[in-house]
């Protein structure tokens, strides 16, 4: 038994899918269904687990502040937070401590099928990831005007909005339905379990432990 509550950060979507039979697998099993409640805390099995429900930018916040002791997050969005390495997660004090191998992706830029990327003038880049984007240019000595979007990224290039966008391409199926093809990998995502610095050493025990259950469960 736990000795004090803990808190798991789930991110909805594609990723909660894959991730419950992980949970499952170290004996965690929310009690209602997660995809037909619209609760977003949820007991468990365990009377002192219980799990957040969560957008994938919110886990991070939630880990960081100690609100959850754990969390479940994109690397995608590890990065636009500030933890791209290690050392950078734990300046945010949070740990990553073990790549999950699932929903895999990748992080590139992308534009028009009949264009190539611009790189000898200013240009205008949509997306949501607006710290990895400045970061991207940055070190490649393109100037670009970052522009924020939260959804629909493909439309950009098409309606004139931007030149190219930086998105997760899984497939690439979205981006050729809608004429765009992608260019340049950014980075290789998968998601990624983190840990509060804080609850680390509190529930340390616990938290190993469990840690130790889905590092089985990935292989």
């Amino acid at each position: 038994m736990y000795e004090s509550p803990l808190t798991i950060a789930l991110t909805k979507g594609r990723i909660l899918k894959e991730t419950l039979p992980l949970l499952e697998a170290a004996n965690i099993r929310p009690i209602d269904d997660v995809f037909k409640s619209r609760k977003l805390l949820f007991e468990t099995n365990l009377p002192n687990v219980r799990l957040l429900i969560l957008r994938g930018s919110d886990v991070t916040t939630y880990v960081r502040y100690g609100t959850a002791d754990m969390g479940i997050a994109g690397k995608d969005m590890l990065m636009e937070y500030g933890c791209e390495s290690a050392e950078q997660c734990g300046d945010q004090g949070i740990y990553e401590v073990l790549d999950l191998n699932i929903a895999r992706c990748q992080l590139m830029t992308a534009g028009k099928v009949d264009q190539a990327p611009i790189r000898d003038r200013r240009i205008k880049v949509a997306t949501k990831f607006i710290n990895v984007a400045k970061a991207y240019y940055a070190e490649r000595g393109v100037q670009a005007d970052i522009i924020k979007l939260y959804g629909a990224m493909e439309l950009a290039p098409i309606m004139g909005l931007a030149d190219e966008i930086i998105d997760i391409v899984d497939t690439g199926n979205t981006l050729k339905a809608n004429g765009l093809v992608p260019w340049d990998e950014i980075a290789d995502i998968s998601s990624r379990l983190i840990v509060n610095k804080a609850s680390m050493k509190m529930k340390h025990a616990d938290i190993q432990n469990l840690i130790n259950c889905i590092a089985k469960a990935v292989g």
